[in-house]
């Protein structure tokens, strides 16, 4: 063994012995692989890379998935019956996640979330027409009775409270309508907004949607138009105000208004927009689109929130989910129809997506959370 080996050997051990194993890497990404019923784990290295972790079993069409506000739980729902959510708790030095708990949904569901004190689950089903709310116990695992089951409309996509915690929305691409609830964060119970409904137009498919660090705007996603619609959010009665749209796609794109799925017309050329994200510090917005497999990339003004499309960038085959890491420095992005994972670097003066490489997924890959722990 040479001296520079030495050295190194003596330094690897002299951290297990002073710490137990020697430092790892502080950010993980999560993936999961519907088709193959897993969740990937990887290691965001500094420079971008992905370092796979291994995978952990969950259920076939493993799907949705969210992380507890204080970084120690990681959730993902299953839309194959019987439905389940699946519970794990996160390991902040290896970012290892070990099964917790498994235990039943009311139905299939293509988005789930937690509120901010991470006590509730909320559940948005698609083919179900219903949201639900199920309690999560001291010990982490989701109660196996729903706290509520309300029927809503067409094809309920998303559901996420917003920053106060007093105020839930769910977007339903059916009828082209935004739930708005109160939510009691006590005893975890939604109830209508007045109005309950904010009527969106018709034939846009609203999808997805997030909301801005300073709790002002909801940025809402429109599946079958691929518009992003900048919404103001009333901080007094949560109510939402249409502000502004922009579309997602380049001006020369030949893509058609989308229908609701599953159609019984030919959508291979069909808009079908998926997800949307900011930058942590609010400055651009990406959105997905599935047919053409392009991100594109949006600047934000603060002071108005409407939004100027930047650009598109190719991206991984029909990229249903991707994540922005908390720090803002990288875009992780999956594809449904891909066996790879694509990173980017972002440039946070631009906005620009800058390819990092390309890293083995599982089949169906389509949702991606970060976690960080610097």
């Amino acid at each position: 063994m040479n001296p520079f080996s030495r050295l190194a050997r003596g330094i690897a051990m002299a951290a297990i012995i002073a710490g137990g194993s020697p430092a790892l890497a502080a950010t993980f990404v999560y993936v999961s692989n519907a088709e193959d019923g897993d969740i990937g784990v990887y290691a965001l290295k500094a420079d971008g890379a992905l370092e796979s972790l291994g995978r952990v079993a969950a259920a076939k069409v493993v799907m949705p998935m969210t992380v507890s506000p204080d970084r120690r739980f990681l959730y993902a729902a299953s839309r194959s019956k019987p439905y389940s959510v699946h519970a794990y708790a996160i390991d902040r030095g290896t970012g290892g996640l070990k099964l917790l708990a498994t235990s039943p949904l009311a139905e299939s569901f293509p988005y789930i979330s937690l509120d901010a004190t991470g006590r509730f689950l909320f559940g948005a089903s698609y083919g179900g027409n219903l949201v639900s709310v199920n309690a999560i116990g001291g010990d982490r695992r989701v109660l196996p009775e729903a706290l509520q089951v309300i029927p809503t409309a067409r094809n309920a996509h998303a559901i996420r409270a917003d920053n106060s915690n007093q105020y839930v929305y769910v977007p339903h691409l059916g009828t082209d309508q935004i739930f708005q609830f109160v939510f009691d964060e006590k005893s975890g119970r939604l109830a209508s907004n007045t109005p309950p409904i904010l009527q969106m137009k018709a034939g846009t498919g609203p999808r997805h949607l997030i909301v801005s660090a300073d709790n002002r705007f909801v940025y809402l996603l429109s599946e079958l138009v691929a518009t992003v619609t900048t919404l103001s959010l009333d901080a007094k009665t949560g109510l939402l105000s249409e502000v502004s749209s922009a579309s997602a796609l380049p001006p020369d794109s030949k893509l058609q208004p989308g229908a609701p799925r599953p159609s019984s017309r030919n959508t291979d050329n069909d808009i079908w927009a998926a997800d949307l994200h900011l930058t942590p510090n609010g400055k651009f917005l990406y959105a997905s689109e599935r047919t053409s497999s392009t991100l594109a990339a949006f600047g934000v003004d603060g002071g108005s929130g409407k939004l100027s499309y930047l650009g598109s960038t190719p991206t991984e085959k029909q990229p249903r989910g991707f994540a922005i890491d908390p720090k803002g420095r990288f875009l992780v992005a999956s594809g449904e129809k891909s066996e790879t994972l694509s990173v980017y670097a972002i440039d946070t003066a631009s906005g620009a997506l800058k390819p990092v490489g390309k890293f083995p997924t599982g089949k169906g890959s389509n949702w991606v959370e970060i976690v960080d722990f610097d």
